[in-house]
């Protein structure tokens, strides 16, 4: 493929990501704040580090990063928007806030820039695999243009709406999520009490109404295994929690039994270390830890 790529944020999703766009031939200059993540990167691929000056020559820029405060600090404070040529297409697929995607987009636009809000769903498998769900926001004629770019990383790539849609589609399936979570480890617990063993609560719930992402994908796995490593940290659900909340607040929408998960996301989080698997949830909830 001739386009080239800057992507800015290599961590446990990014990485892959990064690496999946390399397999499919894009030309890609990576960059990260920690420069030993970069050099990994690029001794694992055919990538290069990103500089100011190969900024000019990109086509696509892509961010995959913490949060919207970062990905405008990056972008317009630390300059890499300005480096970009005029047309040059900018894709978030960072997990950011709808309100604050839909100014950026503005912003970018007063300057000659394109752009797409595309944060991912599927956790690091999916990313290694190049089969991530990818949300996307902004317009359908841009999202042709970046299809190629995103299909080498995704293998269901949704349109949802105008920018800032994907990164309110995302904060919304992270909190059915992470409401099910709960739900269903609370169930477990309860099932244990009464003398169902959890692994049997399990295959009841996989092969019954009460079969989710949660029981298919992460009970066996990651929770009743002791592993607690899915990837994805118990911070990052309370971060998007707060964006789901933030986004029913901005409609006008107040959240009755959703409220309540939050707050205990919310409360734990507060708790744990920046490491902390989501998934350990099921330890916290079952009042043992």
């Amino acid at each position: 493929m001739s386009a080239r790529i800057g992507f800015i944020g290599l961590g446990m999703m990014g990485a892959p990501m990064s690496a999946c766009l390399v397999k499919a031939g894009f030309r890609l200059d990576v960059t990260d704040v920690d420069a030993a993540r970069v050099a990994e990167v690029c001794a694992a691929t055919s990538a290069s580090p990103l500089t100011a000056e190969a900024a000019g020559e990109l086509d696509v820029l892509i961010t995959m990063l913490p949060s919207s405060a970062i990905v405008e600090a990056v972008l317009l404070d630390d300059g890499w928007a300005a480096r970009l040529r005029p047309g040059a297409l900018v894709i978030d697929m960072s997990s950011s806030e709808p309100m604050r995607s839909r100014a950026l987009a503005g912003t970018l636009a007063a300057r000659g820039l394109a752009y797409l809000d595309a944060p991912v769903s599927g956790g690091v498998k999916r990313a290694q695999e190049g089969k991530l769900a990818i949300l996307v926001g902004g317009s359908e004629a841009l999202l042709e243009r970046a299809r190629p770019v995103l299909e080498a990383m995704g293998q269901s790539i949704l349109f949802i709406g105008p920018p800032g849609s994907g990164h309110a589609a995302k904060a919304l399936n992270n909190f059915v999520s992470a409401c099910g979570l709960m739900v269903t480890v609370e169930a477990l617990h309860v099932a244990e009490k009464f003398g169902i063993a959890p692994d049997v609560m399990t295959d009841v719930l996989n092969a019954s109404s009460g079969r989710s992402n949660t029981s298919e994908n992460k009970v066996k796995q990651f929770m009743l295994s002791g592993t607690f490593g899915s990837g994805f940290s118990l911070r990052l659900m309370d971060k998007d929690l707060a964006i789901a909340k933030s986004l029913a607040d901005s409609v006008g929408y107040t959240l009755t039994f959703g409220a309540t998960g939050i707050e205990v996301w919310h409360r734990v989080a507060e708790t744990v270390g920046a490491t902390t698997d989501h998934t350990e949830m099921f330890r916290f909830l079952s009042g043992t830890r």
